[in-house]
């Protein structure tokens, strides 16, 4: 079964087109938590142009006092900034990305050969007991890729989706995306990793992912589920991609 994390980062950023206190990102935690999500996913960015700093340590709060199960995913870019955050507040899991502060969402995966040893240094600082480390990987990464992302020490490797998530409208397309990201996950277990995957995987795409692409424990949404909120509400939505990924 693979389990789903909510990714809270659209509700922070519709949140923050007014200096109002809603949507609260920790109510929303709330409702995708009672609706059987295993845990949330931010992704703090330097210019908190959606999560920010101050949500972080309130919604860890709300983990510890009222969802002790649940797990907290903070994603990131390894700056001394990150680091610092990530020590302080203790998630279950850390998810290194490759970011540029600049880019509107993460759009590749490491370099885990050029990549390694500065990887390797940051998956030392930060893996602790109770903490799993994931890195985020291209789809085509293939067996020399996560052999690489191997070597650092890493927990997991999140199969970057939005290639397929792209062929929206071009299922040919989408079937050859498929089979990539199935090459990279039988490489993923052949190694011994654990296997999350995320973005732009929606009620749509998530049926054939699923059913192409062995051995995924975890999927970290956000946008398009929170676009299918706005029809259905948090909850409902949550049950509708539950549905999918427990099939």
């Amino acid at each position: 079964m693979t389990k789903l994390s909510v990714n809270l980062n659209a509700v922070a950023q519709l949140r923050n087109r007014r200096d109002l206190p809603w949507p609260s990102v920790v109510g929303i935690a709330r409702i995708v938590l009672d609706a059987g999500a295993v845990g949330v996913t931010v992704h703090p960015r330097p210019d908190e142009r959606h999560i920010r700093r101050s949500d972080v340590p309130e919604i860890k709060a709300l983990l510890d006092a009222e969802y002790p199960q649940a797990e907290f995913n903070i994603e990131g870019y390894p700056s001394d900034e990150f680091l610092d955050l990530i020590e302080a507040v203790n998630p279950h899991q850390v998810t290194l990305v490759p970011d540029d502060p600049a880019q509107a969402t993460s759009d590749h995966g490491w370099d885990f050969a050029g990549k390694g040893n500065f990887l390797t240094s940051v998956v030392q600082r930060l893996k602790v007991p109770g903490r799993r480390i994931s890195l985020f990987c291209d789809p085509d990464a293939g067996m020399a890729g996560i052999e690489a992302a191997k070597a650092t020490g890493a927990d997991r490797v999140e199969l970057y989706t939005g290639p397929y998530g792209s062929c929206y409208d071009d299922p040919e397309a989408g079937r050859a995306q498929l089979a990539i990201l199935a090459e990279t996950a039988r490489a993923a277990k052949a190694a011994g990793m654990g296997l999350n995957a995320g973005h732009d995987l929606t009620l749509a795409n998530l049926p054939d992912f699923q059913a192409h692409v062995p051995g995924v424990d975890e999927v970290s949404i956000g946008h398009g589920i929170t676009a299918d909120a706005l029809l259905y509400g948090f909850a409902k939505a949550v049950r509708k991609y539950r549905a999918v990924l427990e099939v």
